[in-house]
């Protein structure tokens, strides 16, 4: 992590704050140039004529079909070259099948090109290469440019690859959108030459399965009339690399789920702070801390990352706590075997948002919805080049616990 210099002229600030590599996700009604990632609405899809087999898109509890929360364009050009990805995180609206096991369902599509071979330049011809804006690939955030600048300025080229933008118009034309949640079909992959080597092939994690055979029964995707009510659509926009005080005040009033917490705070004395760290959860508390740096984001990203505990105490909290590498005891690829990676996880913010013109208290009640994927973004054997496969990737719910 990198110091963050405020504008200020006060030489404290700047020593007072510091950037993770977490992007941190905001919703709004209107899209800036991305409009493949969003909250709510309905699915798209990278290809309109191969859809995921209807049975995916079904809770396991009551065998209803869900909604969508969540759509990401999830493209990563470093660690998957000529890969087009996308997310999806579905729930069930039904208020019997809450805290149930299979309510929730994430799905991941992939269309992989062949990757082009790497050319190796002479030694005299190699010149150092920028870095890739992380932010500005996935979200269209501009990022900060150096320790000097504001990373929640848009002005400034970052130092970070930013997964979720695109360069490229449906229909193959090229475009230069600063949005990174943007994704258009490539028409051809990238050319060798701009491509630095990337983790798919030092860690040699390309899928290994050359044969193809035929693909399972598949139920037809049904109409939108055949699924409930969907959330509003909201947009992902101005994503920002998460900046934290170095010294986080007890957060005031942060609503998590349907749960308020209200603290004295910056006008508290300690006596008042150590009270309430001896009355709560310490993971919930750096959880509300840490989320009330930045109240309003409502998704965290950071492909082979670490997600941000709700609890300790439940099944996801202690898979997390005690599993070992960076798949945090997560299973492994029910696919090709790999290891599980984080790569995602929504927040509560997420629920106000969607709920917003709901009626009652009677919403969502989880905590916090993390994403594990495979690391190698495999595909069935049966999937072509340049075909879609879709595959269904691990999802861990941590409830909000309504006893706190």
């Amino acid at each position: 992590m990198a110091p963050y210099d405020s504008d200020s002229d006060d030489g404290d600030d700047a020593a007072s704050y510091t950037e993770t590599n977490v992007l941190l996700g905001y919703a709004a009604e209107e899209p800036s140039d991305d409009t493949i990632s969003y909250l709510g609405g309905t699915p798209s899809w990278i290809n309109d004529e191969t859809l995921p087999s209807a049975t995916l898109a079904k809770c396991k509890v009551c065998n209803d079909f869900m909604v969508l929360l969540l759509q990401l364009n999830a493209d990563l050009p470093e660690q998957f070259p000529g890969h087009e990805r996308r997310l999806y995180i579905f729930t069930c609206r039904r208020k019997t099948c809450r805290r149930k096991e299979g309510s929730v369902r994430v799905l991941r599509s992939s269309r992989t090109f062949a990757a082009p071979k790497k050319v190796v330049p002479k030694k005299e011809e190699v010149e150092e290469k920028p870095k890739v804006n992380i932010g500005e690939t996935l979200f269209g955030s501009k990022g900060s440019s150096s320790g000097n600048a504001n990373p929640f300025s848009m002005g400034g080229a970052g130092g970070k690859e930013n997964p979720f933008s695109t360069g490229v118009k449906a229909g193959g034309s090229s475009h230069n959108s600063s949005n990174p949640f943007a994704k258009p079909t490539p028409s051809e992959p990238p050319e060798a030459k701009d491509l630095p080597q990337t983790f798919a092939e030092k860690l040699n994690i390309n899928n290994p399965q050359q044969t193809h055979g035929p693909p399972p029964p598949s139920v037809p995707w049904p109409e939108q009339s055949s699924f409930p009510t969907p959330y509003p659509k909201l947009y992902l926009v101005d994503a920002d690399y998460e900046i934290l005080d170095r010294t986080p005040e007890i957060a005031q009033n942060i609503t998590v789920g349907t749960m308020d917490i209200e603290s004295e705070g910056a006008s508290g004395g300690k006596e008042d702070k150590e009270v309430f760290e001896s009355e709560i959860d310490k993971t919930f508390q750096k959880f509300a801390d840490r989320i009330g740096c930045n109240p309003e984001q409502v998704l965290r990203y950071e492909f082979v990352g670490a997600p941000l505990l709700y609890s300790k105490k439940d099944a996801v909290g202690k898979m997390f706590s005690e599993g070992k590498g960076k798949g945090g005891g997560m299973p492994r690829c029910g696919n090709c075997g790999r290891e599980r990676v984080f790569e995602c996880q929504l927040m509560p913010h997420a629920i106000m948002e969607l709920e917003r013109d709901e009626m009652g208290v009677d919403g969502m009640e989880w905590g916090t919805v993390v994403v594990g994927v495979c690391k190698g973004d495999c595909v069935q054997n049966f999937v072509k080049e340049g075909e879609v496969g879709w595959m269904e990737e691990w999802v861990g719910v941590q409830w909000e616990d309504v006893g706190r």
